[in-house]
């Protein structure tokens, strides 16, 4: 199955957060979307693998992907090296994304900015004939996507582009409730309080939608930073 919008990101959750609304809006599109998890979340302070397995597929179907994967690296250990690169070539060449994103450059978790890197070198690497990889014993095609973007997440980095997600912005919102022992819930029976787990944490994700969006006229917005020059073909495209 081919991918058109493929988001590689380090933990369950990030996707969620940071591009759920732009997910949601190209499967309105037509385009097939999906999300590879990196680690499993092992060290977040609440829940454990199962639990976080279990809201990453219900998040999974709020959002309408054709693909959720995860790749079991080691959540905090993971490496920026030839054997993790690799498994990420793998996927995108198994899936041919024409556009990856993946986490910020740099943020308060040093996951997401080494998850960047690393998704960012395999990307390119993903697109070398000389390196070999096999997928069920037959070899595969070298692929490169045609643009790789990054979240912005916890950090704030002036984004390259915005999305408008506004008639999506409710579904964004259930995605990440979805995820009941990481984010406020009334209901939980969690025993630590986090920084993500506060109400306080869900009003500013809104805060940060809600600026985004003012800033090109609409309600909501996601934004992404671009490691190469942006084009239109159309000015009047712009808003």
């Amino acid at each position: 199955m081919k991918i058109d919008l493929l988001v590689i990101a380090v933990h369950p959750d990030d996707a969620e957060l940071s591009c759920s609304g732009t997910l949601l809006k190209h499967k309105a599109l037509g385009k097939k979307t999906g999300v590879i998890d990196l680690t499993r979340g092992e060290l977040g302070t609440r829940g454990n693998e199962t639990t976080r397995a279990a809201e990453a597929a219900d998040a999974a179907r709020i959002l309408k992907l054709d693909v959720r994967e995860n790749l079991g690296m080691r959540d905090g250990f993971f490496k920026n090296d030839e054997e993790h690169q690799l498994m990420i070539i793998r996927k995108i060449r198994q899936y041919e994304p024409e556009i990856v994103i993946t986490n910020a450059l740099t943020d308060r978790h040093p996951d997401h900015g080494r998850a960047a890197g690393l998704v960012n070198d395999a990307a390119f690497l993903s697109g070398l004939v000389k390196i070999k990889t096999e997928l069920d014993g037959k070899q595969q095609n070298a692929w490169r996507p045609r643009l790789l973007l990054n979240f912005i997440q916890n950090a704030y980095i002036k984004p390259d582009i915005i999305i408008d997600i506004t008639p999506f912005w409710e579904e964004k919102m259930a995605s990440i409730a979805a995820y009941k022992t990481q984010f406020y819930n009334p209901d939980a029976n969690e025993e630590h309080e986090t920084y993500i787990s506060s109400p306080e944490f869900v009003k500013v994700i809104e805060a940060k939608a809600r600026e985004l969006g003012i800033s090109i006229n609409t309600n909501y917005a996601e934004g992404f930073t671009s490691s190469k020059l942006l084009g239109v073909d159309n000015l009047f495209e712009l808003k």
